[in-house]
């Protein structure tokens, strides 16, 4: 059994001034809203925004089969966009920075204007309600403008990953089965070009959806288009119409977004369109509280569920003025980031753990002649942070840390500080917010003590719940529904502290049984991360006979360390020191990269598969780097 140890002992820590001077509720009424029943505070979230038509019933049925806000009729596009138009039309929503110095200066009035043109454009070209929209985008301007488009007229859209291979885009293309596909001819990553309108073309050959795919040209590399393919600047300058936005019924589907499986093929998961602007919404205003004169960063990519949160839904509802950037944020190199806070006064930021582990890595040299002291906030999600990367960020920045927790399911980052109120712990995702319920539950179901590992299950329904698999809904029943009936099962291995803190060690079977006791990932890897010379650290569970599991570490060391059989030991004995004996590895491989994700998580379900098999299995699509798969399978050779 995991308890409340060292790891978790660490002082809470409380907002700072900045940020309680900034506060819209008080500490008193946060509390009252967090014992509010879910369905009497999510009415009161929907209030805040604007409908066409309210609902007759907050809540109909249970989780598997619910609906929110019954009978309300919106728009999402009107709340992220109109409103602020008619408003404040000149504020930036988007200063766009491409990766090469390009800029662009984006105002919610030519957002909204451009949006509703696009709009108009897709109806033209025969796209209803309900009909289904591909993009194949990075992070530019007109991803924006397309998905927003496609919220006006109550097209289902689907993001695909700009990262992902032929095979991958198509098996997206034949399981939406798209009317028009969006595509951008190309993208920077590194100083170099991606070819997007490529990949396309492969991946949608035999796709006998596709009647038009539309072709945003940004570095120029399309000059010749076949008869279904459109040029997007021409398609724009010969529409002058605007598109009135449709009125959509609240639990109606807005996007398709796929997960990646490990043996069966991509998940796609259906959010609700105005369900998710809903819990958006909410969720942008207690883990960032942005106000109007906020100047707010998220570094993630369009086709990561972040973007869709913080950003192209929940940013705008909230009305941010917003930096996008295209491209990897370390390049030309790694003070990149500190350049852009510092060039457009970000105030605010949100990120993931391993992108702070890079500015960490980049050390002062990169941080050398930038004050990064403005910014205020540093909210994160993605992956478990270890208490010493908190530290650093604190350190570094001033700002307060705000870790939070959830999942492409859950459609909100529904754990966290509420930001100016409430305390966080390094290394936790603070607390569950208003509007949930979550409890952390044995193999049985049974829930357990504070401070105790188990499965992280949600009771109630919310609004941004996933509500199907796309031409699949009893899969979403298998998957997420049959393990603890009556709750949804997120996978994801937890405990909660005394405070109410939450702690996310990975997934399920990242929990590893070590000679009868149950530890998860994170203490193991929060141990390594302590040494000086480790920059990432990565642990896995490998078979054994005798103990049933064994650790099997994988690290990355920092800048001039090299590997060597004393580093190894010294490094297998941080463990020992860090959690007990009992959880020596059998095995500590010093690498210098990991398999990991475009949004920066390390895939350890591919170290166990060459552990174990000597060979990956299961779905490569969302792998951002395919030649550390070699670098590590050459060091276990070795």
């Amino acid at each position: 059994m995991t308890t409340d140890a060292d790891l978790h002992a660490q002082s809470l820590v409380p907002p700072s001034d900045v940020l309680r001077a900034q506060a819209i509720v008080s500490p008193e009424e946060a509390a009252r809203l967090k014992a509010l029943p879910p369905t009497e505070y999510w009415a009161r979230v929907a209030a805040e925004l604007q409908w066409d038509q309210p609902w007759t019933q907050v809540l109909d049925g249970k989780l598997g089969d619910f609906r929110y806000f019954v009978g309300a009729r919106g728009n999402v596009s009107v709340n992220c966009l109109d409103r602020h138009a008619a408003a404040t039309p000149e504020r930036v929503a988007l200063h766009y920075e491409r990766e090469d110095g390009l800029t662009e200066t984006w105002t919610y009035a030519r957002l909204t204007t451009e949006t509703a043109r696009f709009a108009a454009a897709l109806q033209d070209l025969g796209v209803e309600k309900g009909d289904r929209v591909s993009l194949l985008l990075s992070n530019i301007p007109e991803a924006f403008v397309a998905i927003q488009a496609c919220y006006r007229i109550g097209a289902i859209y689907s993001v695909i990953f700009a990262g992902f291979s032929a095979a991958a885009v198509r098996d997206r293309l034949e399981d939406a089965r798209p009317k028009v596909v969006i595509v951008a001819d190309g993208t920077l990553r590194r100083g170099k070009v991606v070819e997007l309108k490529s990949v396309l073309d492969e991946a949608r050959r035999g796709v006998g959806s596709i009647e038009h795919v539309i072709v945003i040209d940004r570095l120029g590399l399309c000059h010749l288009l076949q008869p279904d393919e459109l040029d997007y600047a021409e398609v724009m300058a010969r529409t002058a119409r605007l598109a009135e936005p449709v009125m959509l019924e609240a639990n109606e589907p807005g996007f398709i977004i796929y997960t990646s499986g490990t043996t069966n093929k991509p998940k796609g998961l259906v959010h609700a369109g105005l369900g998710f602007l809903v819990g958006t919404y909410a969720n942008v205003k207690w883990s960032l509280n942005l106000r109007p004169d906020d100047r707010y960063w998220c570094t993630a990519d369009v086709g990561w569920l972040v973007v869709p949160i913080f950003a192209l839904v929940g940013g705008l509802a909230g009305g941010a003025s917003q930096v996008l950037y295209e491209g990897s944020i370390d390049t030309p190199s790694p003070s990149r980031p500190y350049e852009l806070i510092e060039k457009y006064g970000v105030n605010k930021v949100f990120t993931a753990p391993t992108a702070l582990r890079m500015l960490r890595r980049a050390g002062q040299d990169a941080l050398a002649g930038h004050d990064p002291s403005g910014v205020d906030l540093i909210s994160l999600v993605g992956e478990p942070l270890d208490p010493e990367t908190w530290h650093w960020t604190t350190d570094t920045f001033g700002a307060f840390v705000n870790n939070t927790y959830g999942q492409t399911e859950t459609g909100t980052a529904w754990a966290s500080a509420i930001v100016g109120v409430t305390p966080t712990r390094p290394g936790a995702c603070g607390e569950a917010l208003p509007g949930y319920r979550a409890e952390v539950v044995d193999e049985t179901g049974k829930p357990v003590s504070a401070g105790q590992l188990g499965v992280l299950t949600l009771t109630e329904p919310f609004p941004c719940l996933a509500r199907t698999v796309w031409g699949d809904p009893q899969r979403y029943l298998d998957t997420y529904f049959s393990d603890f009936p009556g709750r949804y099962a997120s996978a994801d291995a937890a405990l909660i502290d005394v405070d109410g803190q939450l702690w996310v060690t990975g997934r399920v079977d990242d929990v590893m049984n070590v000679s009868g006791h149950r530890i998860g990932t994170m203490e193991l890897e929060a141990a390594l991360i302590t040494h000086p010379a480790v920059s990432e650290a990565a642990v896995v569970a490998q078979p054994d006979e005798l103990r049933g599991a064994v650790p099997v570490a994988f690290v990355v060391p920092r800048a001039g360390i090299t590997s060597s059989d004393s580093l190894k030991a010294e490094l297998a004995e941080a463990i020992v020191g860090g959690v007990g004996k009992y959880a020596r590895p059998a095995a500590v491989y010093v690498v210098p990269t990991l398999p990991r994700t475009r949004s920066g998580k390390i895939m350890r379900r591919l170290l166990r598969d060459l552990l174990e098999h000597g060979e990956v299995r299961g779905d490569l699509s969302s792998l951002e780097n395919p030649d550390a798969l070699d670098v590590v399978q050459s060091h276990l050779r070795d």
